[in-house]
């Protein structure tokens, strides 16, 4: 065997699945799911595209894979909490998640190959929803308005151009300067005395936005 293919062959010795899809992610992070393609990610491994089809046999693989490692990295509602602050742990884990990986969002419930962490994570909501006395109607309500509000907030979140702090204030005060005096009076009111405030930040809105819905599903507790 020559020293080349002694090279070759420890580098299929190295790659696992694991590593396919951990080196997913991570282009997946930087470039987004769609420009993903085998060939940019065998690259991005520094091996060859039929070496990867050894570890998973299509995209289709790879993507139910990267979007199980993400539901893994959500924290499940802790068993030892009540219900409700452990609905709400798990809703902020999800959205600091998402925000690593906004790509994520669009996949989240569309893979039809659930794998054991989406399945494990889907499980564990529905339990926390049922242990905190929510019918199986409201289980169903409850967790489709949260779901909706924290994938949404992070598909919000992930497309502004700022979020707070100066880069936030210049996008603002670029947005109203140019407005005649009078015009949209609502805007540049909430604008001035509120965005360009210091200390405002878009991203805490999550939090009294999510408090809300956590005290509507308690008041149809029985």
């Amino acid at each position: 065997m020559t020293p080349a293919d002694t090279s070759v062959g420890s580098t299929k010795q190295r790659l696992t699945r694991d590593r396919v899809l951990d080196g997913a992610i991570s282009l997946a992070d930087r470039i987004g799911v769609d420009s993903l393609t085998i060939r940019r990610l065998a690259d991005a491994l520094e091996t060859r595209p039929m070496t990867i089809y050894h570890h998973l046999p299509n995209k289709e693989a790879i993507l139910d894979g990267m979007v199980d490692r993400v539901f893994a990295e959500i924290d499940r509602p802790p068993a030892d909490l009540d219900w409700k602050p452990a609905m709400r742990h798990r809703c902020m884990s999800a959205r600091e998640v998402l925000s690593r990986h906004p790509w994520a969002v669009p996949l989240m419930e569309s893979r039809s190959n659930a794998l054991p962490e989406t399945l494990g994570h889907h499980d564990a909501v529905l339990g926390c929803l049922r242990r905190g006395g929510l019918s199986l109607d409201m289980t169903g309500h409850g967790y489709a308005l949260l779901d909706s509000y924290v994938y949404g907030f992070a598909l919000q979140e992930a497309s502004l151009p700022a979020t707070g702090g100066a880069e936030m204030a210049d996008l603002a005060h670029a947005l109203i300067t140019p407005l005649p005096d009078g015009a949209y009076p609502h805007l540049a009111e909430f604008t001035a005395r509120h965005v360009m405030q210091p200390g405002y930040d878009f991203r805490a809105e999550f939090e009294f936005g999510l408090d809300l819905v956590l005290d509507a599903l308690e008041a149809r507790v029985p």
